[in-house]
């Protein structure tokens, strides 16, 4: 599966950001399978007293439509953040995956809203539904999750026991002491003991860490950015999380099952 990451820095006017999108995706050549850009690429989260419900927009709204237009030029699965309007209820953190005919084909609304390191999303956006959202995009399950989910490996987990090889993680994985060092392990370890491949595009830019990843299902590092724009290019083997998983078939040897398969 060839992939594309194209790491940036969103400001809080869409407009502005989906100029900046174009300009990206635009200069991509077709060819790529999956295209994923990171969470909140519609607009970024801003102040912290800053309404996002005045950004949101619906499924059909002019950034998905910007999206399903180069999905439809480069043939590509396209995966962005946005910010999902809602009625009488703050907007969901949203993943739009788009495919290569331009419709829309899933979203996954976040599931662990970032209440941490003295920040609350949760004071501006609501919480998705606990269920795990999993696409296909060359003959790859895909499993979904954004930024904050990456500290939940029971989430990881729910998309591989539902049949994910790989793992797609956008994220505005902010700034600050330690921070780059969570980020690397976190992804690593999802990697490692999930024996899956794994792709994280992240914001860069002053406020976030940048260093979008692609580790490979023995967690080793295939490509990784900097902290400013850069697109990275990655051709994952569909054979190698077998191979992984026949060396260390850490999967296999489970002994507490699934929850729902416990009695």
């Amino acid at each position: 599966m060839d992939v594309r990451l194209v790491q940036l820095a969103a400001g809080i006017d869409p407009a502005e950001n989906r100029e900046h999108v174009d300009a990206r995706l635009g200069a991509l050549e077709p060819g790529p399978q999956l295209v994923v850009l990171p969470e909140a690429t519609m607009t970024d989260f801003g102040p912290t007293d800053l309404d996002l419900d005045q950004f949101a927009e619906p499924l059909d709204g002019p950034f998905v439509d910007l999206l399903a237009r180069h999905a439809r030029r480069l043939g590509a699965t396209v995966v962005a953040g946005s910010f999902e309007k809602r009625e009488d209820a703050p907007p969901f953190n949203t993943l739009v995956v788009v495919g290569p005919d331009g419709g829309l084909t899933a979203t996954y609304r976040k599931i662990h809203l970032y209440d941490s390191f003295g920040y609350r999303e949760s004071d501006r956006l609501s919480a998705g539904e606990l269920s795990p959202v999993t696409i296909e995009v060359a003959g790859r399950t895909i499993g979904l999750m954004t930024c904050y989910d990456l500290r939940f490996p029971e989430l990881a987990r729910l998309l591989v026991d539902a049949g994910a090889d790989t793992l797609v993680i956008p994220a505005a994985w902010v700034a600050g002491e330690g921070k780059l060092h969570h980020w690397r392990t976190l992804l690593t370890a999802r990697a490692i003991e999930n024996t899956v491949h794994v792709l994280a595009a992240a914001q860069g830019g002053r406020r976030y860490t940048g260093h979008s990843l692609v580790l490979d299902p023995s967690g080793s590092i295939v490509v990784e950015a900097g902290e400013g724009d850069e697109t990275l290019s990655a051709v994952l083997d569909p054979d190698e999380p077998g191979r992984t998983r026949a060396t260390n078939p850490s999967l296999a040897n489970r002994r507490i099952p699934p929850r729902g398969d416990r009695t």
